[in-house]
């Protein structure tokens, strides 16, 4: 990779799980009242026919990880799985209120955190058959969750196989002793060994194992050992992405190592580039940004197809209009508007026991959003956008002034009615999305708030 584009481009930006992405979300203009319109209005045009999506937030973890900027509750009392758990029910309760007595229909279930294998299989079980006593299941369902290989448990996997999950993803971040401990990610290779037998043993169609670039003290020689140790395995899907160092962000806990630690952007891109090279003679196809399969897993296939897309879960093989999330901190996505529960467990669980949505902010999309989240969602899923006059935005002629730098670079192809990121370009997605960013343009933030981009 060119040391002259990555000096060029490496700036801070959006990840783009979203548009408009959360800081720039116009709260004031938000309310619960309207969050409640614009999922009745969802539900009603798109559960009958492609189902919902529900996200669950488990938020507790024994330990924190210093690299993890997830909202989270670190504690080794497993009392609080209960109670945690039947406020996310009463939730669902309160969901299940605005449907008017039509049941939904459950299309993609994902379990995220936090660990939500601290939860014991038990308790996992509960809480799912009581999300499940009141709806429906699709035929062909999208059921994932997150698992750490130092916790997960062959009933883990078994019980949650039994209710339908067919996909799991598990931490491995890096193998190298060295920078495990920097971020305080103790877990040997035989764990992840036994996890991934376990699961595939069992039945699972889809094992994922998730790897990081730019962790410190990493170098192309530890990262090449990892990708390696990983291939003795091979999972179906990888995600490797880089590490999102925001440490100025409340509650995050990135102070464990001294910032000096960290790969420069030319190392970090050589982590990346040469990661991504090794993965793809290994039989790995990228899809989108930041995720690798194998040729015969629901994502890439998702992606021939063009039904993959992309949400604050990451990315999926399927879409639904409507993805509800339950538990502390979850955002919700009604196409139309965008929602986030409070960030405080206790708080979230103080609102739900008094019969209210847990909601605490938000954004309501207008036209111009709607048009400008499409475009973007085109590129972080297809690298490619085109427009006709439905969907023509004056500013889309500005952007492309903007692009042609970057088209004069060899990252992207310009034409009338379109923009396409090139192969050359696939590094630098976030920056193209970047140009087309109209709530960011208009509001340049005067402090950092985002991951550099490279």
């Amino acid at each position: 990779m060119n040391q002259t584009l990555i000096n060029k481009y490496n700036i801070p930006g959006p990840r783009y799980t979203s548009y408009p992405t959360v800081p720039f979300w116009e709260e004031s203009l938000f309310s619960t009242p309207q969050w409640e319109s614009s999922v009745i209005k969802a539900f009603k045009e798109s559960n009958s026919s492609e189902g919902i999506s529900i996200y669950i937030h488990l938020p507790f973890c024994e330990s924190l990880c210093t690299f993890c900027a997830c909202h989270k509750r670190i504690t080794k009392k497993h009392t609080v799985e209960t109670p945690y758990l039947e406020s996310v029910l009463k939730e669902w309760d309160l969901y299940l209120e605005l449907f008017d007595g039509e049941t939904p229909l459950i299309k993609e279930l994902h379990l995220g955190g936090g660990t939500p294998t601290f939860f014991s299989p038990e308790n996992l079980k509960t809480l799912l058959e009581g999300l499940f006593k009141k709806a429906r299941i699709a035929e062909h369902p999208e059921f994932s969750f997150e698992g750490h290989p130092n916790n997960t448990t062959e009933a883990h996997l078994q019980t949650l196989y039994d209710l339908g999950f067919r996909r799991c993803s598990f931490g491995v971040q890096d193998y190298d002793p060295v920078v495990q401990k920097a971020i305080n990610r103790i877990q040997p290779y035989e764990n992840v060994e036994r996890v991934t037998r376990l699961a595939r043993e069992i039945g699972y169609t889809s094992v994922s194992h998730d790897l990081i670039f730019g962790l410190p003290h990493q170098t192309w020689e530890k990262m090449n050992e990892t990708i390696l140790k990983t291939m003795t395995l091979k999972p179906d899907r990888i995600a490797f992405y880089s590490y999102a160092h925001v440490p100025w962000i409340k509650g995050v806990g990135q102070r464990g190592f001294d910032e000096n630690d960290l790969p420069s952007g030319e190392v970090k891109r050589e982590l990346y580039e040469n990661g991504k090279n090794l993965l793809e003679e290994l039989g790995y196809i990228e899809v989108g940004m930041d995720h690798f399969s194998l040729e015969k897993d629901e994502l890439y296939q998702s992606l021939k197809s063009g039904d993959i897309h992309r949400n604050f879960m990451g990315y999926s093989s399927s879409k639904t209009q409507l993805m509800i999330g339950l538990g502390m901190s979850a955002i919700s996505d009604s196409w139309y508007a965008f929602a986030q529960n409070d960030k405080s467990v206790e708080s979230y669980q103080q609102r739900v026991e008094e019969g209210k949505l847990p909601v605490v902010k938000g954004h309501i999309l207008t036209q111009e959003d709607l048009l400008v989240r499409q475009h973007i969602l085109n590129l972080m899923c297809r690298l490619e956008t085109n427009w006709d006059q439905s969907t023509f935005l004056p500013e889309l002629e500005n952007a492309q002034e903007r692009l042609f730098e970057m088209a004069q670079d060899g990252l992207v192809e310009l034409g009338e009615t379109g923009i396409k990121i090139t192969e050359k370009g696939r590094a630098f997605t976030r920056n193209v999305a970047m140009t087309l960013d109209l709530r960011m343009l208009r509001n340049q933030p005067e402090t950092r708030i985002f991951s550099m981009t490279i």
